[in-house]
């Protein structure tokens, strides 16, 4: 049974795998979304956001009829359409072409890129998804450390501690929640926050969000 309330955010799926998508509307409905369309082809994803307009999107990457990049591809083409829908995909492995793709896309805001397993941890899927609903980029931490592992400039640049501040502040999380995570103080996380910006030379801008920036400085690129 939904518990969902006259607030709740309306969700479109699309999920080849019955089992699957049967199972995460259930999980959505229960934790207070409004599952408007259940689907298994980026084709009737498309269709359903049309016929729909959800307030938000959760595709798999990979669907039919080849397996490769198609759902990613839909998300991209209704990001096209509509850069204020929110977005977030799927994944079953860590695949970082498509992550710079889908955050390219209209500014990186309002997207989300997690792999399956996160899904576990109801509470934080759903945590994560109203903080892309409300414009957040979330990034899951398995794609962040494969990043910064193999990603030398301009991360180089940034001290460890600094890193881990910036693959947090990838997740969607806000300045006090970055201090609790890595047991800081929130004054360290915002001397941190402005030395990253600093040495992504990604100076003050006011039309910017310069927080998704400093994530797009190194999603960018991470396949040269």
């Amino acid at each position: 049974m939904s518990e969902a309330g006259p607030e709740a955010l309306t969700v479109a799926i699309a999920e080849d795998n019955t089992l699957l998508r049967g199972g995460l509307q259930v999980l959505l409905e229960r934790n207070g979304f409004v599952v408007v369309a259940a689907v298994g082809a980026p084709d009737d994803l498309v269709d359903a956001v049309h016929a729909t307009a959800p307030d938000l999107v959760v595709t798999d990457v990979r669907m039919p009829p080849e397996f490769q990049s198609e759902g990613l591809t839909a998300a991209v083409r209704l990001r096209e359409e509509d850069p204020t829908l929110p977005v977030v995909v799927l994944s079953q492995y860590v695949e970082q072409s498509y992550v710079a793709e889908l955050l390219d896309s209209s500014g990186g805001a309002g997207i989300g890129y997690l792999l399956k397993d996160r899904v576990s941890d109801v509470k934080d899927f759903a945590a994560t998804l109203r903080r892309v609903h409300a414009g957040g980029t979330a990034v899951d931490p398995a794609v962040i450390n494969q990043l910064i592992a193999r990603r030398r400039d301009p991360l180089e640049r940034l001290t460890s501690r600094e890193r881990e501040v910036l693959a947090v502040m990838a997740e969607g999380h806000s300045n006090a929640a970055i201090a609790r995570l890595l047991f800081v103080s929130e004054a360290a996380v915002v001397k941190h926050i402005g030395n990253i910006m600093m040495k992504l030379d990604l100076p003050p801008n006011d039309d910017q969000n310069r927080r998704v920036a400093a994530v797009l400085a190194y999603l960018r690129g991470q396949s040269a």
